[in-house]
């Protein structure tokens, strides 16, 4: 198995399940409804939904430099405001999660271990801190999400 599918892997674990630490992101936002999701137990800290849609822009914004568009995110685009916490939106949340993430997979297939020190854009990190930071960005989320659901 070559670096790069080893990071998949990872990425893979962090998210999917099979993770050394514990529960992956979707382990711990599983059975969650809305109103669990939606609940503030901490005071001023994020909701579990605002986590997922942060979760999600992040995979978004890596997916578009994979792609060439270096365009960052805006601040209403890295945490969005929500403005519906019903259980259609929830579940709508979680299944662009999931998307994002088969969409980031399946613009991996096509690198190679070879790119793995070049930057992702000009004069952005290599492909490979790209990639390690977006599964160690996951697993911090994953474990606040834990924490939440403690709460």
């Amino acid at each position: 198995m070559g670096e790069l599918a080893r990071i998949v892997d990872q990425l893979r674990r962090g998210f999917e399940g099979g993770a050394w630490h514990g529960p992956a992101l979707l382990e711990v936002v599983g059975k969650l409804s809305a109103d669990e999701a939606s609940a503030s137990p901490i005071a001023g800290a994020h909701s579990i939904l605002e986590i997922v849609l942060h979760v999600t822009a992040t995979q978004d914004l890596v997916i578009r430099r994979l792609q060439g568009d270096a365009t960052p995110l805006t601040p209403e685009e890295d945490w969005p405001v929500v403005s519906d916490a019903s259980e259609a939106a929830w579940q709508a949340a979680l299944q662009a999660l999931k998307d994002s993430h088969h969409r980031l997979l399946a613009a991996l297939d096509a690198r190679g271990n070879g790119e793995l020190d070049e930057p992702v854009l000009p004069g952005h990190s290599s492909l490979y801190v790209t990639l390690n930071g977006l599964v160690q960005h996951n697993l911090y989320h994953a474990g606040q999400i834990a924490v939440l659901r403690k709460g």
